[in-house]
């Protein structure tokens, strides 16, 4: 297992690419100075105790000797010794809603991007439970297995969007059967597993409500998250990045999405949930939170890195060994392979 104790510092390495810039714009003057005596080949060929190409390789032995140094400093380690670490928490898989109607803006910035954030905010906040991610639209995807790497996590919720399944629709009895598969058949008898729906609620394609009830048959709470307004929303079409419109019917008419807040509270209803509808200022999730701080909690292991070894001295022994070879290189040409002339021409110096 890598990780970098100080990952913070690799934003040093964005200034390689400005240094890169600046010695090339550097190279470029001196180019044009030396034009202005003359020929610049000609300069060349009459200065011939100076290297040209040398700088270069200077330059590139310190930009190398820079990016060890920094990579060094964020502390780079490898984890040597792994452990069965017990936790107590329960489990919890968020099914989440990728639909197009999701790009609605009636919630700021948009229904799918205000879900992600306050999703975030979830895992933030989870001590010792498991999480698992499940996406959704006309069909249900699992995207993360439940997992206690809350990194992971939040690694794959910020690659959600809404192109990432291709049947649209809104599935939500799809995606709460696949949660409840998701979840272990040991234990079941305990109450220490929940289902996050979060949703616009505009389900067109199967019973989900029925699929609540066999969730909590299985001791699975079953929790709903409205997001949208009940006045509703047009829905933005995107091109490359830019909106170009508003989804529209076969009759032209723009199409208003709206929040199905019936569907969702009979959905909650059935799975011995709450429903909570999301707003501008309250995304509903700390009621959803309180609710799963209060389950039963089951204890389960986990495999972890629990010591793990510095590398950080290697890198910064590379950098040094640059810096050092950077400082015997002299910028001008070397007299003994002057005198080699391995390639001929003699008259011509490079």
């Amino acid at each position: 297992m890598f990780r970098l104790s100080h990952s913070e510092a690799l934003y040093g390495l964005l200034l390689v690419p400005v240094l890169v810039i600046l010695f090339i714009a550097l190279l470029r003057w001196r180019k044009k100075a030396i034009s202005l005596f003359g020929d610049y080949t000609l300069v060349r060929q009459l200065t011939p105790g100076k290297a040209y190409t040398k700088p270069v390789i200077k330059f590139i032995l310190l930009a190398l000797a820079f990016t060890f140094l920094v990579i060094g400093i964020a502390g780079p380690q490898i984890g040597t010794k792994l452990e069965t670490v017990k936790r107590k928490g329960v489990d919890v898989v968020i099914a989440l809603d990728v639909s197009n109607s999701m790009n609605a803006e009636d919630i700021k910035p948009s229904r799918l991007e205000r879900a992600k954030q306050a999703i975030s905010r979830l895992i933030d906040q989870l001590q010792g439970d498991r999480i698992g991610l499940i996406v959704f639209a006309g069909e249900a995807y699992t995207q993360l297995p439940i997992t206690t790497d809350y990194g992971a996590a939040k690694l794959f919720l910020s690659s959600i969007n809404t192109s990432m399944v291709p049947t649209q629709g809104t599935a939500i009895g799809k995606a709460i059967d696949l949660a409840v598969s998701s979840f272990s058949n040991s234990d079941s008898a305990k109450k220490n597993k929940a289902i996050i729906v979060i949703t616009d609620g505009e389900n067109h394609e199967d019973d989900a409500v029925e699929a609540a009830k066999n969730a909590y048959k299985n001791n699975i709470i079953v929790h709903t998250i409205g997001m949208g307004s009940v006045n509703g929303a047009p829905i933005p079409v995107f091109y490359n990045g830019q909106r170009t419109g508003y989804m529209q019917d076969n009759n032209g008419q723009t199409v208003i999405t709206k929040l199905d807040e019936n569907t969702l509270a009979e959905i909650a209803q059935a799975g011995n949930g709450k429903f909570i509808r999301a707003t501008n200022s309250d995304d509903g999730l700390g009621i959803i939170m309180k609710e799963i701080n209060a389950m039963q909690k089951n204890e389960f292991g986990s495999k972890m890195f629990t010591d793990y070894a510095d590398q950080f001295q290697y890198f910064l022994g590379i950098s040094l060994l640059l810096l050092l070879i950077e400082f015997i290189i002299s910028e001008k040409r070397s007299k003994w392979i002057e005198e080699l002339n391995l390639f001929g021409g003699g008259d011509e110096k490079k």
